[in-house]
Order: structure tokens, then sequence, then C-alpha cells
């Protein structure tokens, strides 16, 4: 996706140049392309963009030198660079921009690559839905260990408005609506652990429960919000081992339900 933002840092600039003024001692190298001479040479292009990454001469918010520049430094087609940059982009680690200032740059770390890849295997059956629900066992029991350690009183406020949401959306009879704000309740937990690993795998995993959720039935809410309400408390309280014992509680339930809908779908077939 293209955005409109202004211009990042120029990645080509000299450490000399940097505008943080470090000595050359301790500034980061300057990015360095070589030639590439592979039949497969758009994966070699993305291999040494990615290396730069790694060494840190590439930074989030950072603009890649021109297309025409690339394909002068590796000494290949435009094309082949173009395809380079968009394996890139769709692997969530640069984003195209347009505009006089537009351009190749790098993003900042973000997880859609992760996610998206979930997703695809969720859609081709490699991820059952017992996988789903025993790996969310293990994800949310420990971004609820963590949450209780981090978590901040905003954190904390905002997933009492979220259940304050939740009971709206019963009270007007929207199940989709209160399906997406609990599922929503997970994020929410998962950025209060402050763990970037657990939110991602959180934010795939939650993606998957709504595809799932589009053929099963979810949980009622006499069951969601007891619960929802019991885990907040224990959060507050800063009670590690109940908040923890609630929602592995809450998930095994909820994995007990999708399990005896996916048996009743089987013997119907």
């Amino acid at each position: 996706m293209t955005t409109n933002r202004p211009s990042g840092r120029v990645a080509a600039r000299t450490a000399g140049n940097d505008a943080t003024g470090a000595s050359p001692a301790t500034a980061r190298p300057a990015p360095a392309y070589a030639p590439v001479q592979t039949r497969r040479a758009f994966e070699a292009v993305a291999e040494q963009i990615r290396n730069q990454l790694t060494s840190g001469a590439l930074q989030p918010g950072d603009r890649l030198p021109s297309e025409r520049e690339l394909a002068e430094s590796f000494s290949l087609s435009r094309n082949t660079v173009r395809e380079a940059l968009r394996s890139l982009e769709n692997a969530g680690v640069l984003e195209f921009r347009k505009g006089a200032t537009g351009g190749a740059f790098v993003r900042e770390g973000q997880g859609d690559a992760v996610i998206a890849g979930f997703s695809d295997l969720f859609r081709l059956g490699a991820i059952k839905p017992a996988d789903l629900t025993e790996a969310r066992l293990i994800v949310s029991v420990a971004a609820t260990r963590f949450a209780c350690q981090r978590g901040k009183d905003d954190d904390f406020e905002l997933l009492r408005e979220n259940i304050r949401q939740s009971e709206q959306a019963v009270a007007q009879g929207n199940v989709k609506e209160r399906v997406r704000i609990n599922l929503e309740f997970h994020r929410l937990l998962a950025r209060a652990a402050r763990n970037p690993v657990l939110i991602i795998l959180t934010d795939a995993l939650v993606q998957i429960q709504e595809q799932l959720l589009e053929v099963l039935t979810p949980l009622p809410d006499s069951s969601v919000m007891p619960s929802r309400k019991r885990l907040l408390k224990y959060l507050i309280a800063r009670d590690e081992d109940k908040a923890a014992a609630e929602m592995e509680t809450h998930l095994k339930t909820l994995q007990k339900h999708y399990l005896l809908q996916n048996l009743d779908a089987k013997r119907a077939d």
C-alpha cells in the first residue's frame, strides 16, 4: 500500500552527513550493494537489502536509492530490482510512497506478513481448529501473566471499556459486534503485556479465530462476560496466578465448545 507521508532519512547518505552528528567511530555503516550474477537475481537483491537491515546500515524510515541507482549498483535491469523491491514490500519490509519525496522506504517493525502467513496456512488447512485453540492457550496465558506484571492503569481502563462495549452490544442483540469486541479484548491484553512477539502472535491467532467464527457459533455471552470481569479484577490486583488460571479456564471452555461443534459437523457428514 502506498501512502503520502514525509520522506524519511535517505539511506544512501554517508556517515559524515548523518543529521545526528554522531562521530565516525559510532555512526552506523553506510549501505553497500554489490553486483549480482545469479539466475534468481531478484532474490539475491532482496537478500542484500535484508543484510543491510541486519548490519544497521538501513533502519526503519530510511529511503532506499532509486531503482535506477540500485540497478547500476547491482549491475541488473530495473525490472529485476523492481521485482526484488516488490517482494520485500509483500514481506512487510518495505513500503512505497508517492510524490516527489516518495520511493521505497524501510517500514517500522510490524507483523503484517506473519499474520497474513498464519491466515493463509489456516485457509490451506495446515492449521486446524484444535491447533488454534492449543496455541491460544499458550500465548494468551503468557500474555496474561506479563500483563499482570507490566500492565499500566491505562491498559486496564481500555480493558474495562472493552467489557462495557461488549455488554452494550449484548443489550442491542448485536452478536457480530459482540464477537468483534470480545476478540479485541485479547489484542488489548497482549499490548498490555508489552512483548512485540506476543502482540504479533495474538494478532495472527485472533485473525484466524475470526475466520473460524464464520462457520462456528461463538461462545455464549453468559460464559464470556463473567470470566472477563474476574480476569480484569485479578489483573488490577496484580494476582498473576489467578489471572492466568482464569484465562486458561476460559480458553479450555472455548476449546471444548468449538471441538464439540466440529464433531457434530463430522457426524452430519
